[in-house]
């Protein structure tokens, strides 16, 4: 077939506009245009003959992805020798054509795709597709462009070797393993060889001629640097590493690959070349010595490991001796992983082994505290790897055996002081300058403070020495500060600041407690470091009615969470010396007191900081974790300011519960009524005057709202104050119930809130059912009424709870999906206005249908219509999602496919006498739900087609024997 060359010329105009056009409408046209160009039935010939034709370099792209995605299709047929001829065009064409780089890349990747998903196919007893190295020969014997597009073609196909593809995903991921270990077996290590041996001459070479200067040989040299990287970076036993995890990394390489390593110019190569490099490549070569210095320790004998530790060792040192290179930021980063994976890999006392390791350690912990003290230049990554290593080292130290002094003792207090230091001065930058607050990254300063709280227990002495002279310092120039008539701001702030960095640090190094066997003498360090902290709390508080700092509240409930977890609860010795001290300076003698201590500080946040959502987030998550714990909860419930919240929770005292529109502060209000109805539990019994007692503000406002509910075809109905009102109420409740777990608990709920209120959550459905706002909350709240958790649903005989509970459940299901079916949406509203309702509402379902609280046969036997009409309204939602949708939503798919497995359960003659086209619906999405990566949604299609199998036979059987 030919194309004709007005078809070409339109086509490299099409991909033009494509690719170079600023006008949107030309673009999409030529987008939509092209498309149909993929999608053609005789693409494939047509892609070659454009590659042939073409003259821009576009359309070279458009043939070559085309291409890709035909060979890469599961359902298109293409014939092996189609494939081979595809393969042997590339080769040709690549040789004999001056192509763009881009164009080339997509070129190899398309050679790399065809040879792996060819790898197993053999024309005439031959594996054709694995002749590699010998068809790339040809390109790496030649000139420097057609040497570097051999080690393109080999860097490529290592790279698709490595990863899986949508085409493997959708094919099978045991195949992708067995030809990527077929390949690992043959080729690999040949490939690594081969690069490891240019590189030398490269290198070789680019010194005799004093430097790299030539963009050629720089271009061949970056992509020996790749080719070498991806070899070392291959899944070797298919583990799928996640990168987030390399630090913790072992590459395990294969022991046919122990020569490479034993021999130790390898590893001098990439030192080599890190040093003889321009900085856009010399990353490079340290990123290959990251992955060379992480194989795993298996590989060699002890000596052997022993004899590459050093020359590992050694190759660092020279590094931090002949610093220039790291000046670079991404040499920089590099060396510092480099550095991390020293101790990830190796034991310390290997390390102090090494003869030049005392060299080394202080070279090491110069360079750290260098990095430090610069850490506003630094990234916040690289500071994470030598924080990393520093960890792992002091760590380390109890399980050492070797006589050789580890010298930890003498470098770690330095490398805690310039942290410490670091961070106190970088507060008046930050100010000053008007620079980003490290501050603001909660996720980074939580990491690195984790790191410290280990580092700074070594010495700790001089850890707490240190941060007592710097609080001290602050705290008092603080006080000053508020002292004079009318300070100013910058000043204040600088001192807010660096007091709050204080009191996180004052956190993690109580936190580290538990990394080390404690002595008593620690435990009162700890203790001095704690009384500070609650001392300028109430200096803090004291002021909170003219305005507090946000920053120096979140240190805080730091220092809190970390006090809670290492001082309060079950395992603390109430003879610590944590108390001593806190006795005899602010008269706090034991744990109650401390947990007092607590409770005042979160009804001070909650009162005077309800518009701040991280600060009330927190507070609250320290009220619940607190409201977990077996022993402190009996302690809490004793008092005063406990049994103050258990009898004031109203919008007077806690603003946050007041009447509002923002939807954060109303999710908060579910994680404080769990709070308050666990420490409502302790207590309560069997006891109703007690709880409604505790319900009363709760009563009130739910009549208010009945009545306001009741008059919504009349003027005065204030659609908006009603229906924030019930929002509040149903997160208020879910929070109640979740809490009550016990069976006497959950009837004092059950019978408070049936039949008086629940017309009123049926009422906001029928009326805000479009809403997401109030149906999610009040959806939320029946799905959780209906958990048997903890077999709390055990109702006596003689009750119909249950039943009533179900009829309920059903009517809310019913009235809320015959509305929602009404409901067009556009694609971006979809999830949150209607899909998560239908989610909410079949976990509703299930866990009606699992509770083990109704028997489902007395509906038929007494005419009730409510599980018949709430199974139909299943289907019916069920019908109305696209299966796509059912499988991009993951919360979803899940509670669509556990309560299927729950309806074929029970109710497979309900699912035996739908209409067939549903039934097929069914049977498709569970083919589907096959294929998921979610186990939870495998288990649950696996379990259904079992049940309906079953059916099936037992049906079968049946009918045989009549």
């Amino acid at each position: 077939m030919d194309i004709p060359a007005e078809e070409i010329q339109q086509l490299e105009i099409l991909c033009k506009h494509l690719y170079e056009s600023s006008d949107p409408v030309q673009r999409a046209e030529a987008e939509k245009t092209l498309v149909n160009f993929q999608n053609s039935p005789d693409s494939l010939v047509r892609c070659q003959m454009l590659l042939e034709r073409a003259h821009s370099s576009y359309s070279q792209l458009l043939a070559t992805t085309t291409l890709t995605k035909l060979i890469s299709r599961p359902a298109q047929v293409i014939t092996l020798q189609q494939r081979i001829q595809i393969r042997n065009y590339i080769l040709s064409y690549m040789a004999r054509a001056k192509l763009d780089t881009y164009v080339v890349q997509a070129l190899t990747t398309l050679f790399a795709r065809v040879t792996k998903l060819g790898w197993f196919d053999s024309d005439k007893d031959e594996f054709i597709f694995r002749n590699v190295i010998t068809d790339v020969s040809n390109f790496l014997q030649g000139a420097v462009e057609h040497c570097t597009i051999g080690v393109q073609i080999l860097g490529a196909l290592t790279s698709e070797m490595n990863q899986v593809s949508e085409s493997d995903a959708n094919r099978s991921l045991t195949k992708h393993r067995k030809i990527a270990s077929s390949f690992r077996d043959q080729q690999l290590f040949e490939i690594f060889r081969l690069c490891c041996t240019m590189l030398k001459t490269t290198l070789e070479s680019g010194m005799k001629s004093m430097g790299f200067e030539d963009p050629l040989q720089l271009a061949l040299v970056n992509h020996l640097l790749r080719l070498g990287h991806n070899c070392l970076t291959f899944d070797f036993i298919g583990t799928s590493t996640d990168e987030s995890s390399d630090d913790l990394c072992t590459v395990q390489i294969p022991t046919n690959w122990r020569p490479a390593f034993l021999d130790f110019s390898t590893l001098q190569l990439f030192f080599d070349l890190y040093h003889t490099l321009p900085s856009t490549l010399s990353p490079m070569a340290l990123s290959c010595l990251v992955q060379i210095a992480s194989v795993r320790r298996s590989l060699f004998s002890n000596a052997e490991r022993a004899k590459f530790l050093t020359h590992l060792v050694n190759g660092v040192k020279y590094i931090l001796q002949n610093p220039h290179g790291l000046s670079d930021a991404n040499n920089y980063h590099e060396f510092c992983r480099l550095l991390a994976r020293l101790k990830s890999n190796y034991q310390l006392g290997e390390l102090v082994l090494v003869d030049s390791y005392p060299e080394a350690i202080q070279l090491i912990a110069k360079f750290t505290i260098d990095s430090l003290r610069q850490m506003l230049q630094v990234a916040p990554n690289s500071i994470h790897y030598l924080l990393s290593l520093w960890q792992r080292m002091v760590a380390s130290v109890p399980y050492v055996k070797a006589t050789e002094p580890h010298m930890l003792e003498t470098y770690t207090p330095e490398v805690t002081r310039a942290y410490i230091t670091s961070r106190i001065d970088s507060v008046a930058v930050c100010i000053r300058e008007a620079n980003e607050d490290p501050l603001d990254d909660t996720a980074m300063v939580t990491q690195q403070l984790e790191q410290l709280s280990v580092i700074g227990r070594c010495e700790y002495q001089k850890t707490c020495g240190l941060i007592v002279q710097l609080f001290d310092q602050a705290a008092q120039t603080y006080q000053d500060l508020l002292q004079r008539r009318s300070p100013t701001p910058v000043d204040l702030a600088i001192q807010e600041g660096q007091l709050a960095w204080l009191a996180y640090i004052i956190g993690s190094a109580i936190g580290g407690r538990v990394s080390f066997n404690s002595n008593e003498d620690y435990d009162s360090m700890d203790g001095e470091l704690v009384c500070r902290v609650l001392q300028l709390m109430q200096l803090t508080d004291s002021r909170l009615s003219q305005g507090g700092c946000e920053r120096l509240e979140l240190a805080f409930l730091s220092f809190f969470e970390q006090f809670r977890k290492i001082y309060v609860g079950d395992q603390v010795q109430k003879a610590s010396k944590v108390y001593r001290r806190l006795s005899e300076v602010l008269g706090l003698t034991d744990e109650t007191m401390v947990l007092s201590v607590f409770i005042r500080k979160i009804i001070t946040n909650l009162k005077y900081w309800s518009r701040c959502e991280q600060i009330l987030s927190k507070t609250l998550s320290l009220l619940n974790d607190l409201s977990v714990g077996y022993n402190s909860v009996r302690k809490l419930v004793k008092l005063e300011e406990v049994q103050f919240m258990l009898n004031n929770h109203t919008g007077e005292h806690f603003p946050f519960l007041g009447l509002n529109q923002n939807v954060n502060d109303l999710r908060f209000r579910t994680v404080f009524y769990t709070a308050l109805g666990r420490l409502l539990m302790v207590d309560l019994g069997e006891d109703e005057d007690k709880f409604h007692s505790f319900m009363v503000p709760l009563t009130t406002s739910m009549e208010a709202v009945g009545q306001v509910l009741a008059n919504t075809e009349t003027p005065l109905f204030r659609a908006e104050e009603a229906k924030w009102s019930v929002v509040g109420l149903a997160r208020d409740l879910r929070g109640i119930i979740f809490a009550f777990n016990t069976r006497s608990a959950y009837i004092m709920f059950f019978d408070w809130v049936y039949p008086a209120y629940t017309p009123i959550l049926q009422r906001a459905i029928e009326l805000w059912y479009h809403d997401p706002h109030v149906t999610t909350p009040v959806l939320k709240l029946m799905a959780e009424l209906a958990q048997n958790r903890g077999q709390r649903l055990q109702f006596d005989v003689c009750s119909p709870n249950g039943v009533l509970l179900f009829r309920e459940a059903s009517k809310m299901i019913c009235s809320y999906g015959s509305r929602i079916l009404s409901v067009d949406l556009p694609k971006a509203q979809l999830y949150s206005h209607k899909l998560k309702g239908i989610s909410v509402s079949f976990l509703m379902l299930k866990a009606a249908l699992c509770g083990n609280y109704v028997n489902f046969g007395v509906f038929r036997l007494y005419g009730d219509e409510a599980l018949d009409n709430v199974l139909n309204c299943f289907v019916k939602l069920l019908l109305s999602i696209p299966i796509s949708d059912l499988m991009d939503y993951p919360k979803l798919s899940q509670t669509y496919y556990v309560l299927l497995e729950c309806v074929a359960q029970d109710h497979m003659n309900f699912l035996a006498s739908l209409d067939p086209n549903m039934f097929l619906y069914i049977l498709s999405s569970i083919s589907e739900g096959l294929s998921a990566i979610d186990t939870m949604v495998c288990a649950g299609c696996c379990a259904t087609l079992d049940h309906i199998i079953t059916y099936l036979f037992k049906q079968c059987t049946l009918k045989s024997e009549t």
